[in-house]
């Protein structure tokens, strides 16, 4: 693992590093803010998994997050979403390929020999982290936008007891019915349907749900809502009655703008849960 820099941040450090990932077969970077509490111990995680087109650096720079995680003492990790490097393969579009690894382990070519973004959310990064710095890998809450939302919700649901709490700005909700999932689970995971259950949080919601707390929020402006399909998420949300807050925030849209607007209250949440356990 390399630093790449380190930053000081609200009485704590913002790092970013990166490392050679065997999960995605390239080298990966990720973004860690540390508050002021790890030099005396572990500190609680909280994950931040982005949308599509982003890095490590988007949430890191325009989400807000740091403040509000160093006046509750939690270190805030910001992965990438995709793998990266020359030999990774691509697409022409913007949400497929490279930024838009969808958090998925792909079985398909041209994109299984490195897009293997289960393996690296859920196994790699977390050993890695646990390892190099003062982490209670006990007491982790995850938290996405968009993509991201959709990858921490499904995270939370397939890895049951791992997270305390789940929240996400705008997620992707029911990505097997709509334009921004379909195609990029065919693509990744091929043709039969069955296998696309798992990374869809409405069908999970259905099946399972989570054990603990949700908290979503989604503006009534975002300008891609009939992709992101909030409605069948509150339905299955409402049917196996999940401890769980949807708010529909009036006038905000798909920007970090709205996301940095609602930081703090996700933080506190995922304090609350995380300290409760």
């Amino acid at each position: 693992m390399k630093t790449i820099s380190e930053n000081a941040s609200f009485r704590g450090t913002q790092g970013v590093y990166t490392h050679r990932s065997t999960a995605c077969n390239c080298d990966m970077t990720f973004a860690l803010f540390l508050p002021e509490e790890a030099q005396q111990g572990p500190v609680p995680l909280m994950w931040f998994l982005s949308g599509l087109t982003c890095t490590h650096e988007n949430a890191m720079t325009k989400a807000g997050a740091q403040a509000w995680a160093a006046e509750h003492g939690i270190a805030v990790v910001f992965p990438d979403t995709s793998p990266r490097g020359e030999d990774v393969a691509d697409d022409d579009a913007y949400d497929l390929g490279k930024g838009a690894g969808f958090y998925v382990n792909a079985t398909q070519d041209p994109w299984a020999p490195h897009f293997q973004m289960w393996d690296y959310i859920a196994d790699e990064l977390p050993a890695l982290l646990g390892e190099n710095f003062a982490l209670d890998m006990d007491r982790q809450a995850i938290c996405g936008h968009s993509m991201g939302g959709h990858g921490a919700l499904t995270l939370a649901m397939n890895l049951p007891g791992r997270f305390t709490s789940v929240s996400a700005f705008a997620p992707i909700a029911h990505p097997t019915s709509s334009d921004w999932g379909r195609k990029q689970l065919a693509a990744y995971l091929g043709s039969d349907e069955t296998t696309w259950a798992k990374h869809d949080a409405t069908l999970l919601m259905a099946e399972r749900g989570f054990d603990g707390p949700i908290l979503i929020d989604q503006g009534t402006d975002d300008q891609f809502l009939d992709l992101l399909k909030p409605e069948a998420l509150a339905e299955a949300m409402a049917k196996a009655r999940q401890n769980a807050t949807l708010r529909m925030q009036p006038g905000y849209d798909h920007s970090y703008f709205f996301i940095s607007t609602f930081m703090e209250d996700h933080i506190a949440f995922h304090a609350d849960a995380l300290y409760a356990r």
